[in-house]
This record gives structure tokens, C-alpha cells and sequence, in this order.
């Protein structure tokens, strides 16, 4: 069976609408889903389904595959999950349930930025298809009602007020059904969707966290649930605690695409590269497999962060590559390229960028990108800041201006989130500039004030990373400046909120180093001769971290 899988460019961990959301809208049937035997890619094994117990007043007939439809909603394969939930309704006609799963899919990735007006209208026919379905019991009627609530109205603006709202709704449903562990699992994540990267007392992951651990412990199988507590501790101060759950979750639903993927957005936080390159691998396998383009490139990016902190910029380069042949290739090959407009522009930037080659930078091709300014962005910063940093800060202007039209756009979009994320990028492309341009202490205060406001969110699920962290950034312009003691201290804040990234512990070296602190200064190249171990290119920063250990008298 050939896949269609229809995506959007407001791509968070690939948010993906439904198989032929179109057609759903209007009640016309989809493909149906195969129906895989044994060890296939459906069995229970493969998608974490057999932990899975979400009780319905469908017929007995569709049980199994609504478990089935559930365990892939929990770990984000909403194309598939669509076509199930759509063949369960085909089977049983009067089964409302079915359609509350095709709205859950429709709605998608709950950290997936904002939807469009599309994305809600057509959300808003499947819950009404939902609520004129068949006698749904009371639990289930106000589990429809609930997601009604994030279709409820059009307005961009509005859309965190909806997912507040739908929170409350979701805790009502959780009270009256206490014994209902996926209901509760469900609120959990509703808990967790509402966090704000503002907020550093980190109130609402720790929250969905504590609904979600102690269910872990006693279904340690349920995908679902690893899932969730990955999503929960994604912020830095948090990040170890979901080891255990990312260990596991690949080997929960191992068929699974971003099931593979999701326990790098843990690795990525802690710094465990190794395993971050392999679960991606894999993910990005799976996906290509499937179809997946959106998801294989977001596994991709992830990787090609992974390979970059530790010097294999050869396996960075083929990743590269292979977006670039994905750029070329007609739009109607498999993996067309259009699945993720994020992807595309962070893998070559980061290529640039995180090797330090900055007239690589400003050669980088602008893509426009429908719908999402903010990729279009990332392109426009690399530029500015290859153009400063190479010493023509001139050359920097038109980024920088294309940069704030960008902001503006974002603003009129109502994208509170990627407007302020694009204004940090154009201020520090600013500093930098205005630092290349001989105002060098203009420059520091300038860059000091970005990197305070980057410091003040949080990155993107979208995202493993900054393009490059304001801090560390700031770091390098006080080195330069002939501030050691002080990139000192701006490397260390880099390394504490985002550990064993190359560019700042080899930065924290340098400047240790200018300091006059030989302890600190090797300490921190030992540090990066270990993570980069398994480097395939001799970058200079790392000859010189070896003859720097050699000349202290160490044997690496």
C-alpha cells in the first residue's frame, strides 16, 4: 500500500495531521491501517499496545485495535493512529471513541506550536462527528467534550487559553474516574502541554511527573507513560531524572518512529552523545521505512547535533548531504523533503556553525517556508553571524534586517513563542556585529542582554538545541574582547544548562587557559578529548586540547 502522509511545516517533533485529514472532516472513509500478524509492525510487542487498557462502550470486536489506536496516539504516530481510529469507526459505526482518537490525532504533537485555522476547522468536524456518534457513556461524552475545547475557536491567540482550559476539563474527567489510569495518563500529558518556558519554578512538569512516575512503577511496559515523563523533564534542571524512562521507551514500541527518537531529547540534555546518535539512527531508519519524512528528518537533526559535539563531522557531512539530495529530489519521491522545513535549515546552519566555519555560514540558501517564518529564520541568523564573525559585519545588515521582518511576521501570526525566539537571534547577530564593527563593549552589553533573554525561555521540543547558545556566544565575544576570567564564567553557565556541548567546554578551556588557570584549563581539555573520543575529523581545537594535556604532564 502506498502511504500518503500529509504534513504540516509547524513540525515539533514531527506534527503531523492525519492520514487524509480532508476526507475524515467529512466523514468519508480512509485507508485502513494493514493488519500485521506475529512480530509485525502492529503487533502489541512492536507498538507497546498489550499495557495499554483504555475501556470503551465500542463493540467487543474492535477492543484489541482500539488499544492498538491508543498505544500509537500515545507515542505520536498519528498517521497510523488515524487510520485505525478510522477503521474502528468503519467496523462499528455507533463506537463516538473512535472519532475522540481522530480528534486527539488531528490536534497532534501537544508541543507542536501553534495550529492553524485548518488544522482547527477540521478538528472542530471531528468532534462533532464525536458528539453526534452512537450513546457514549458519561466518561467518554466528557472526554469528547474536553477535546472539543482545543477546537472551540480559530484565533491563534486563543490557543493558550484552550489548552488551559482543556487541562481543567481533563482533571475534571481524571477526579470523577480515579481508577482510570489512562484517563489519568491523558491529564498528565494535559498537565505537562501547559508548562511555559518561562516558567523556571518548572511547576507543571513536576506535576504531570508526579502523576505520571508512580504509574510507571507499576506498568513499567505502558508507552505511553515513559513517554510522558520524558516530555515532563525536558528542561535542563530535570533532564537526568527521565533517564530511566528514555533507556526504556525505544524497547517499549520499537516500530515506532518517534518512540526511537524520544529518548534523545533526554540524551541531548545530559550530554550522553553515544546514545543519542544511535536511538536517532535508528528512528530516522524506522521512518524512512514508513514513509516518515517529517520524522526522519527530525531524527536526523538530532543526530547531526549529536555527531557535531563530538568532532565526527564526516558522519555530520553524509547527514548534510542527504538533506540536500532530499531539497533536490522531485516532490513526489518518498521522502520528500517538505516534511520538515526545520530540519532542512538547522542540519547544514548547525554544520557551519558548530564547526566554527563561518564563511561556510553566509553561503547558506534562504528556503522560504509556508506558514513558519521561524525556519526561515534560522538561515538568516547563521548568515549574520558568519558575516560578522568572519570580519565583514557589514555583510551581516541584510540578515539582520530580513531577521526583524521575520519577527514582525511572527507577531502578526500571533506566535508569541518564535517571535521572541527570532528577536533573541536578531540580537545577538546585532552584538556581534556591532562587536565586529570596533564597538566592542557596545557589543558585550549587547550580547549580555540577548543571552539574559534566552536564558529567561527555553528551547523548542523542535529543537535539540540552540543554533548557538547566546551564552556561549558571549562567552567567545569576552575571549576576544580580552575578558578571560569573564568568558569563564559564561562558558560554565553554557555548561550548566546544556553539558558536554564541544564549542563550550573547548571555549571554557581556551579562556581557563588565557586566564591563567592551567588546573581548570586542563581539566576542561581533558573533558573534551573525552567526549569527542570518538571524533573522524582532527579539528584543530582538538590538537591543541593534546599537545595543551601533553605539555601538563597527563597521559591521555
Amino acid at each position: 500500500m502506498k502511504r500518503r502522509i500529509v504534513t504540516i511545516l509547524v513540525c515539533i517533533c514531527t506534527f503531523a495531521l492525519p492520514f487524509d485529514s480532508h476526507a475524515l472532516a467529512q466523514g468519508r472513509p480512509v485507508a485502513v491501517a494493514e493488519q500485521h500478524e506475529g512480530h509485525g509492525p502492529m503487533a502489541p510487542d512492536q507498538i507497546g499496545s498489550a499495557s495499554v487498557k483504555f475501556d470503551t462502550s465500542c463493540a467487543p470486536a474492535v477492543k484489541d485495535d482500539f488499544n492498538k489506536a491508543v498505544a500509537l496516539l500515545h507515542s505520536f504516530w498519528f498517521a497510523e493512529g488515524t487510520k485505525m481510529f478510522q477503521s474502528i469507526a468503519d467496523r462499528d459505526p455507533g463506537c463516538a471513541m473512535a472519532h475522540w482518537g481522530m480528534a486527539m490525532t488531528q490536534w497532534g504533537n501537544p508541543f507542536g506550536g501553534l495550529r492553524t485555522a485548518q488544522v482547527v476547522e477540521r478538528g472542530k468536524a471531528i468532534v462533532e462527528k464525536a458528539q453526534s456518534t452512537g450513546s457514549p457513556t458519561p466518561r467518554e461524552k466528557a472526554l469528547i467534550d474536553a477535546v472539543a475545547i482545543l477546537y472551540s475557536s480559530t484565533d491563534a491567540g486563543t490557543q493558550r487559553e484552550r489548552v488551559v482550559a482543556y487541562e481543567a476539563a481533563m482533571k475534571k474527567v481524571s477526579d470523577e474516574n480515579p481508577n482510570d489510569n489512562e484517563v489519568k495518563i491523558f491529564y498528565a500529558l494535559s498537565v505537562a502541554q501547559s508548562a511555559t518556558p518561562t516558567d523556571k519554578t518548572y511547576a507543571k512538569n513536576l506535576q504531570a511527573a508526579a502523576i505520571l512516575e508512580p504509574l510507571f512503577e507499576k506498568m513499567p511496559a505502558h508507552p505511553g507513560l515513559a513517554h510522558y515523563i520524558i516530555h515532563a523533564y525536558d528542561v535542563p534542571p530535570l533532564a537526568e531524572r527521565a533517564l530511566p524512562a528514555a533507556r526504556k521507551y525505544a524497547s517499549l514500541a520499537p516500530a515506532i518512529p518517534h518512540a526511537l527518537h524520544m529518548p534523545a531529547h533526554t540524551f541531548t540534555r545530559v550530554g550522553l552523545w553515544k546514545e543519542s546518535i544511535e536511538t536517532n539512527k535508528r528512528s530516522a531508519a524506522e521512518a524512512k521505512k514508513t514513509g516518515g519524512a517529517g520524522e526522519a528528518l527530525h531524527a536526523m537533526d538530532y543526530e547531526t547535533y549529536a555527531f557535531l559535539q563530538t568532532a565526527q563531522d564526516k558522519s555530520a557531512k553524509a547527514l548534510v548531504d542527504e538533506v540536500q539530495a532530499l531539497v533536490d529530489a522531485p516532490p513526489t519521491a518518498g521522502m520528500s523533503a517538505g516534511g520538515n522545513s526545520f530540519a532542512i535549515a538547522s542540519i547544514p546552519a548547525r554544520y557551519a556553525l558548530e564547526r566554527a566555519d563561518w564563511a561556510l555560514a553566509t553561503t547558506l540558501a534562504p528556503r522560504p517556508a509556508q506558514g513558519t517564518p521561524y525556519t526561515e529564520a534560522i538561515t538568516h541568523f547563521a548568515r549574520a553571524l558568519g558575516a560578522a564573525r568572519s570580519g565583514n559585519p557589514a555583510a551581516a545588515q541584510a540578515d539582520i534586517d530580513k531577521l526583524a521582518e521575520i519577527q514582525k511576521r511572527e507577531v502578526e501570526m500571533k506566535d508569541v513563542y518564535w517571535a521572541e525566539q527570532v528577536d533573541i537571534q536578531r540580537r545577538v547577530a546585532l552584538a556581534w556585529q556591532t562587536f565586529a564593527a570596533g564597538k566592542k563593549d557596545e557589543g558585550i552589553l549587547q550580547l549580555r542582554a540577548a543571552a539574559d533573554a534566552e536564558d529567561a525561555t527555553d528551547k523548542a521540543a523542535v529543537t535539540p538545541g540552540p543554533l548557538a547558545p547566546a551564552r556561549e556566544l558571549l562567552g567567545d565575544m569576552l575571549l576576544d574582547a580580552g575578558k578571560p576570567k569573564e568568558a569563564v564564567v559564561a562558558y560554565e553557565a553554557t555548561m550548566k544548562k546544556e553539558p558536554n556541548r564541544f564549542r563550550g567546554i573547548y571555549g571554557g578551556a581556551r579562556a581557563a587557559e588565557a586566564a591563567g588557570d592551567k588546573t581548570k584549563a586542563t581539566a576542561y581539555y581533558k573533558k573534551l578529548l573525552e567526549v569527542a573520543a570518538d571524533a573522524d575529523t582532527a579539528r584543530p581545537e582538538l590538537q591543541h586540547a593534546k599537545k595543551y594535556v601533553a605539555a601538563a604532564g597527563s597521559v591521555h
